[in-house]
């Protein structure tokens, strides 16, 4: 699986501890990560406490912007490297209240349709993106496949072609 890590990201997670997982590093159009080739379909938004409590009240306007730019994503949620009882218990540097956090982001999912993961720590982080970027991927493949073979293409599709059928 190919990961893009989007340029403006200012401290990527760490996805050494997957074989699995190459890691690239490029601009998206929405998100801290995605999936190479699906860019546009598949991001996950990773936010420290700090960062996430921000983005909902000095840089709310730029943060309800790139939800609204992924509103078309099959698959676009928040990655919080906390837990929901860390905003409830005022573990950030605002003034902004827990109530206020919390319910900013069940307004989000409720307009946006973006879900908010907590995933409590970096490492939980990680885990969460590779984890659901991966089951995306394999999704898609599997609703490819089951496209091909219910149109009698699958072997042909995967097959090599040769000269003249190219041509």
């Amino acid at each position: 699986m190919r990961i893009i890590v989007d340029t403006r990201e200012q401290c990527p997670l760490d996805f050494r501890r997957w074989p699995d997982v190459a890691v690239e590093v490029a601009g998206l159009p929405s998100g801290d990560y995605a999936l190479k080739g699906l860019e546009t379909l598949a991001a996950c938004e990773r936010k420290s406490i700090d960062d996430l409590v921000g983005s909902l009240s000095a840089g709310r306007d730029r943060f309800e912007a790139e939800l609204c730019r992924a509103r078309g994503y099959d698959l676009f949620v928040i990655v919080a490297e906390c837990s929901m009882q860390d905003v409830a218990k005022h573990r950030y540097r605002s003034r902004m209240l827990p109530h206020a956090v919390l319910q900013s982001l069940f307004t989000y999912q409720a307009r946006y349709g973006v879900p908010t993961i907590w995933a409590g720590d970096r490492a939980g982080a990680a885990y969460a993106v590779r984890s659901l970027l991966g089951k995306y991927l394999r999704e898609r493949q599997e609703g490819l496949q089951a496209i091909l073979k219910a149109h009698g293409e699958a072997e042909a599709a995967l097959a090599p072609k040769t000269r003249l059928e190219a041509a």
